[in-house]
């Protein structure tokens, strides 16, 4: 996984992040390479809360998109006698 993906999952929009701080997108590139994603999230959870408020992924991508499949119930009929 690497960052981009990371932040489209926590519902961020990487590209507005990375064009109104761009340091703070490298240094975490820098520091996401080196560590497990769940490690990542502890240590910037106040961070990543704030970012999320300030550059909201408005449609997620379609590729990321999991499509929703239907259950399908089964049809009871009455026994005949």
């Amino acid at each position: 996984m690497n960052l981009r993906a990371y932040l489209i999952s926590k519902k961020i929009d990487p590209d507005r992040l990375k064009s109104s701080e761009s340091n703070l997108y490298r240094s975490f590139n820098l520091v996401f390479s080196q560590m497990h994603p769940d490690s990542f999230t502890a240590q910037k959870l106040f961070l990543i809360n704030k970012l999320r408020r300030k550059y909201r992924l408005e449609k997620e991508p379609e590729e990321n998109a999991v499509k929703q499949v239907k259950k399908v119930k089964p049809k009871i009929v009455p026994r005949l006698k």
